[in-house]
């Protein structure tokens, strides 16, 4: 089954990286599980992207700007 987690962060400040890392870190800390897959808004990542953390990034237009889906595979 999938589950995911809707992340929020729009600080102009912070490059995608870190605004990954922060919604990852906080999906492990609540789920004790590490999301295989991130979905952003394509104006976000022109497509598929592999962060340093591993994790799969992928841009997706259902995705509202600002928003990070965290999938799990629980």
């Amino acid at each position: 089954m999938k589950q995911g987690i809707l992340w929020f962060d729009d600080d102009p400040q912070t490059d995608l990286s870190l605004k990954v890392n922060r919604a990852l870190e906080y999906v492990q800390q609540k789920y004790g599980k590490r999301p295989r897959l991130c979905f952003v808004h394509p104006s976000l990542v022109e497509k598929r992207v592999i962060m340093e953390n591993g994790l799969e990034v992928r841009a997706n237009r259902t995705i509202l700007p600002n928003h990070f889906w965290l999938e799990l595979i629980i």
